[in-house]
């Protein structure tokens, strides 16, 4: 609870400002890792990466715009 309390209490509109940035930042980074995770698991379980790329796929061919 304190880590997501931290940084609010923060007044100036510059320091708003920073804080907005890095959080772009950490949420960059972390897409970063995420996608680096789903490649090492794709390579790693490629039975399962496949099986997951078919369902997609089916929904992409069943989605009504």
């Amino acid at each position: 609870m304190a880590d997501r309390d931290r940084g609010t209490d923060q007044a100036s509109p510059a320091s708003a400002a920073e804080t907005a940035a890095e959080r772009r930042r950490r949420r960059a980074q972390f897409l970063r890792e995420l996608h680096e995770a789903r490649e090492l698991r794709d390579r790693v379980q490629p039975r399962r990466a496949r099986a997951a790329r078919m369902r997609q796929q089916m929904r992409m061919r069943t989605f009504r715009w």
